[in-house]
């Protein structure tokens, strides 16, 4: 039997060169001549060498193959247990060096992620005769270090991560780019990454190495728990602004947490947070004594402990506070009444087991004498009574808006101008049992202070048969909204332009039965001159009106907005062309403007407009383009969507006009 050689791992299994020859050398010529035409001693030299070359190669192998095995047998960094590589990667030098070698591995970027600022070892103070080859190169690594540009770019004192950006790796490259730095003020996280999405093992990086942290927002993280607020609380103890917004695991602990280790906190924001109830909120108002703002929205759990034990504990310092969809009582406002002496902003809204003795001692027990801000909506225990109640013991009150109140009505809105003696802005909306009789009653019994009244989708608000013997003249009123009232018409609003001569700011959006007979008494009235009219969706009126507009106001008014009227043509283009100075604004949507009066629209040196909307103009087409193009420099934004110029055009007119931004 000849011997062989075996080469394993990947190599042949070969004879000796001799063998090889002699067993060659007995094979019969007939199989021979069918193999080759080489003679039979050349056939076996050329075995030999085959054979040589292929124990050549299987060395080689052998060779490379324990090569590998000596490099994974030599030593590596990586074979160092996580405590010993954090003592290495603490004593890197400069945001560049660690940046690079964040990005070595995850398990380096973890690591790094986990130093806090304060572990960063510091190199000691330079001798005093110090090496100068050393000392310069020590200056031109400070330097590079001081214009490296900040990780995702942009203001390096805040950070927003948003959907698949957001993962632990994200909010640890963060955290590694800033310990050096700690220039990190405010973090925000909205929503996650569906498979590695934010955990608390991001949320510790981020605690560790953003010490200056004075804002977080943590908003759809659900993977994040009360371990994680317990890191921030731990790392970032300057913390002044906290928002959680639908993080099911965060429960009272982590609240506490935060309230012990951020005794600076002023703005708390709780939304959808279902684990959260009354304590995370008492322990709040217990240790954070310079709390200024509190927004407590849909927690099911929250109740009137909770809101009353926060209120009472930071009654000197709480000015603002929002409560939205919670299973309080008339017992949270009664508190908020007697101990909310330093409210200045409060908004109540979906609270169905509030009644109108909640509201009624909230205000009687005197406590909101500095309130100037209230806004109630869909609290079926605001009454004509507790409004009554809130006019009259709340003196500094500025502004009120009531929204899908369906109890308040004309029987107090007397009363309640009358004891409103600083009122300025009133918002009503869907309020259905508002009529514009009480509408009238208010405005004759205002203050002169008053300047705002907005009426929105109150069905109640329509004509009436006949007008009061005493009109009002409210001299005062200068912004006036009356919006999506579909029983105000014409009459109505002849009657509007008789009793408020200063108006200044209109909007009749939505009033599709008003026509140019109501809108130009309304006009001729107007004595200080229009600046803002909105009439979005007055489908029936014509050009008559704008001429008359832009002849009587056209020095003045700064913004038009003609969206969804119709019977709007090249006329009135010509009109604003002609007789307007100072408008900036102007919305075209949806009318019958065409070409020519996009091209009389340029051709107006003397108008400088910043915004101009022609969505949906179907006369407007790519003969529009050279005209848009010469347009003014002060063009901002150019609505194109949904008309015929055509995308070739557009990316013409983004190039003559590359300052401005095009929607198309």
């Amino acid at each position: 039997m000849p011997p062989f050689h075996d080469y394993r791992d990947g190599g042949v299994l070969v004879m000796e060169p001799a063998a090889s020859a002699a067993l060659f050398g007995g094979v019969r010529s007939r199989k021979r001549a069918r193999v080759t035409a080489v003679p039979p001693c050349g056939f076996v030299s050329a075995a030999a060498e085959a054979v040589e070359v292929v124990e050549e190669e299987g060395l080689t192998a052998a060779k490379r193959q324990k090569q590998q095995q000596q490099q994974r047998e030599a030593p590596s960094l990586d074979a160092l247990p996580d405590e010993c590589l954090f003592e290495i990667l603490r004593r890197v030098k400069g945001a560049r060096a660690r940046c690079a070698s964040a990005a070595v591995s995850r398990r380096w970027l973890a690591l790094l992620g986990g130093i806090r600022s304060s572990e960063i070892k510091r190199e000691p103070a330079a001798a005093a005769v110090p090496d100068l080859n050393q000392v310069f190169v020590d200056e031109d690594e400070e330097e590079e270090d001081e214009f490296e540009v900040p990780l995702g770019g942009g203001c390096s004192s805040e950070r927003c991560l948003e959907g698949r950006e957001a993962t632990d790796v994200g909010l640890m490259a963060v955290a590694v780019a800033d310990a050096l730095r700690g220039s990190l003020e405010s973090l925000v996280i909205r929503g996650s990454h569906p498979t590695r999405g934010v955990t608390d093992a991001g949320i510790s990086a981020a605690a560790r190495g953003c010490p200056s942290l004075l804002s977080l927002a943590l908003w759809h993280v659900p993977q994040v728990t009360d371990a994680g607020l317990a890191e921030i609380a731990a790392g970032c103890p300057s913390l002044a602004r906290l928002d959680i917004t639908g993080c099911p695991l965060i429960t009272d602990k982590g609240l506490a947490a935060i309230a012990q280790g951020c005794p600076d906190l002023k703005v708390v924001t709780v939304e959808a947070c279902p684990g959260v109830a009354d304590e995370g909120l008492k322990a709040i108002g217990r240790c954070c004594a310079k709390l200024q703002s509190v927004n407590i929205k849909n927690c099911a759990h929250v109740g009137d402990q909770g809101v009353s034990g926060l209120v009472c504990s930071a009654a000197a310092s709480l000015a603002k506070v929002r409560l939205q969809g919670l299973s309080i009582t008339d017992a949270s406002l009664s508190v908020i009444g007697y101990y909310g002496k330093a409210i200045t902003d409060l908004t109540l809204a979906r609270l169905p087991a509030v009644g109108e003795r909640g509201f009624w001692v909230m205000a009687n027990a005197l406590g909101l004498q500095k309130l100037r801000f209230m806004s109630v909506s869909s609290c079926p225990g605001v009454t004509d009574l507790a409004l009554a109640s809130i006019a009259k013991f709340c003196p500094s009150l500025k502004q009120l808006n009531l929204k899908k109140c369906g109890q308040v009505s004309d029987g107090r809105l007397k009363d309640f101008a009358e004891s409103a003696k600083v009122l300025e802005s009133l918002q009503i909306e869907e309020c259905n049992k508002v009529t514009l009789m009480g509408i009238l009653a208010f405005l004759l019994n205002c203050s002169p202070k008053f300047k705002a009244l907005s009426l929105v989708k109150c069905n109640g608000i329509k004509d009436i048969c006949s007008a009061p013997a005493q009109l009002p003249l409210c001299k005062s009123l200068r912004s006036l909204t009356i919006k999506d009232c579909p029983g105000f018409t014409d009459a109505s609003l002849a009657v509007v332009g008789m009793i408020c001569p200063q108006l200044e700011n209109v909007d009749l959006s939505g009033l599709g039965a008003v026509t140019d007979n109501g809108l130009l008494p309304l006009i001729k009235s107007s004595e200080s001159g229009l600046v803002h009219v909105d009439l979005n969706g007055c489908e029936n009126l014509t050009d008559a009106t704008v001429s008359a507009l832009v002849k009587a106001h056209g020095s003045s008014l700064a913004r038009l907005s003609l969206e969804g009227c119709s019977r709007i043509t090249d006329a009135s283009l010509f009109a604003i062309s002609e007789g307007c100075t100072d408008l900036a604004e102007l919305d075209l949507s949806n009318c019958m403007v065409s070409d020519y009066g996009v091209a009389v629209l340029a051709s107006a040196r003397q108008l400088k407009l910043r915004v101009l909307s022609l969505s949906g103009c179907l006369k407007v087409t790519q003969k529009s383009v050279p005209f848009l193009g010469s347009m003014s420099a002060s063009l901002e934004g150019l609505n194109l969507q949904f008309n015929f110029i055509g995308n070739h055009n557009i990316a013409s007119l983004e190039k003559q006009l590359w300052w401005c931004d095009i929607l198309a």
